[in-house]
């Protein structure tokens, strides 16, 4: 499972990630829908316009598809607990790849392509869910937030290329980029088909209820524990934030300029300066340091996310817009991993695609009221002075939250209660009958084994700093397979619906 060369504090690397077969699987296809997406986000809000020459009906299309984490977000994701994950992510990429397709039927009357693009966005939040849920059981330990980096790098580099290729092809036929949308869904299910393998549902039938009080449990579980709870609000906070220069970035560039041509390249500037500083952060904090030292950064680079906007008060010229949008995209990157590993590790196996449901859930919500407010207040005073002060105010909220921080000896007890509850519901056992590589590794079940409890200890395992191991056992030597080459999770930034 996990390397104890990783709890020395060496790095994990790309390769050994991505040689994981599964794991590949898992990101190739998601890289290769994240960028049809971004590109058909780019395709139908251009072919609507077209065909209505309705600025709101352009920006509705476009916003459809976060409509569903605004309240069944959390129920659909629910859904992901009570299935095999392989079986929930394949059934939605197809589902979507027939409606995408419809979508880019000519003709389509323009209410039937509203509802196709929102009945698309609902098979989103169990598709996500399930990949969340499935990627730490599939790589753990240090791969695991490495792996994560990757997502996440990847999805900021998918909006760039998709926005700009998509732009490019909408202008010759939209249709022709929706068309390469549903293609991928398409391919991406033909992957995660042949390129996983088959789990048991995380929710066993005789642990259900029904879907909304299941739902509700996902709830309890993030917000009734003080760890999860401490992890959650940090996120949330961060969000609040990091998100303003981009959201406010055409304001921004009617505010530095008058000049309608020069408003053009200021707004992408300084749109583009998010994903740039994200994916700065994403590759250097996250492989060049080692993990400990990782989660010992989270609160530093969570206060760092809203001092950077606090720069705002001198009213910068655009490259000091952009540079303070990087700076502070960069701190979310460098603090987002390591946090959502902390997660993996006190949250109970069968609650993490419900848990994944209500954090991307208030991913979402945090983002676009942070956006909608920020905007509301910079109609009646001035911008500079608005994300100022709002950074100001962001940086005295992180520093309670610091303040309030569960120390040590919590968060490994709460690591200990999540390892103790999955032994007690049989996820161990029941991961291990359906993994078709566990008679290679017969070594590692046997000193998983032979490890003492903590019971037998007599005093708490203190926390590692990894991600739990997906079966729920104590963390052991190296999974040979798994070294040899045998998720995603809540997003910090608006990315492409995959």
């Amino acid at each position: 499972m996990s390397d104890p060369d990783h709890f020395a504090g060496r790095p994990a690397t790309f390769r050994e990630v991505l040689a994981n077969g599964e794991f590949r699987a898992i990101f190739y296809s998601s890289a290769l829908s994240m960028l049809g997406d971004s590109m058909a986000r780019v395709a139908v809000t251009a072919l609507v316009f077209q065909r209505t020459q309705s600025v709101i009906a352009a920006a509705a299309t476009f916003a459809i598809s976060y409509l569903p984490w605004l309240g069944l977000g959390t129920v659909l994701a629910a859904l992901a607990e009570r299935y095999p994950y392989r079986r929930t992510m394949v059934v939605c990429d197809l589902a979507r790849m027939v409606t995408i397709g419809l979508v880019a039927v000519p003709g389509m009357p323009l209410g039937v392509v509203l509802g196709l693009l929102f009945v698309t966005a609902l098979f989103d939040p169990p598709f996500r869910a399930a990949r969340s849920a499935l990627t730490p059981r599939v790589v753990n330990g240090e791969r695991y937030v490495l792996a994560l980096s990757l997502f996440e790098t990847t999805a900021q580099l998918a909006l760039i290329t998709g926005y700009f290729t998509g732009g490019a092809v909408a202008g010759y036929s939209s249709r022709m980029a929706l068309l390469f949308d549903a293609a991928t869904f398409g391919i991406s299910a033909c992957i995660v088909g042949l390129g996983v393998h088959h789990r048991e549902p995380a929710l066993r039938p005789e642990r259900r209820s029904n879907l909304l009080r299941e739902t509700a449990e996902g709830f309890t579980v993030v917000f009734g524990r003080r760890v999860l709870r401490s992890i959650a609000a940090v996120v949330f906070a961060s969000l609040l934030f990091a998100i303003i220069p981009e959201g406010l970035a055409a304001a921004w560039a009617g505010h530095l300029t008058m000049n309608r041509d020069d408003r053009g390249w200021m707004q992408g500037l300084i749109m583009c300066s998010a994903p740039v500083g994200f994916i700065a952060g994403s590759l250097m904090i996250n492989r060049l340091i080692g993990l400990p030292t990782r989660e010992r950064l989270i609160r530093p680079f969570a206060v760092i996310a809203p001092l950077a906007l606090v720069v705002a008060l001198a009213d910068p010229p655009v490259y000091g817009v952009a540079l303070m949008t990087a700076a502070s995209s960069f701190a979310v990157a460098a603090l987002l991993p390591a946090a959502n590993g902390l997660f993996v590790q006190v949250l109970p196996d069968e609650f993490r695609a419900r848990a994944f449901g209500v954090m991307q859930t208030g991913v979402q919500l945090c983002q676009g009221a942070a956006v909608f407010a920020a905007g509301a207040l910079a109609n009646r005073f001035g911008l500079p002075l608005v994300v100022g002060l709002w950074g100001t105010a962001g940086v005295g909220l992180m520093l309670l939250s610091s303040l309030t921080w569960p120390g040590h000896d919590i968060v490994a007890e709460a690591v200990n209660q999540a390892r103790a509850t999955n032994r007690n519901t049989g996820q161990h056992e029941a991961v291990n009958q359906a993994r078709p590589t566990n008679r290679n590794t017969g070594q590692h079940e046997a000193v998983n084994q032979a490890r003492p409890t903590n019971k037998d200890a007599g005093q708490p395992e203190p926390a590692r700093s990894v991600a739990a191991p997906p079966d729920g056992g104590a963390a052991g030597p190296p999974d040979d397979e798994a070294v040899r080459g045998a998720g995603d999770d809540w997003s910090p930034m608006p990315t492409a619906s995959h």
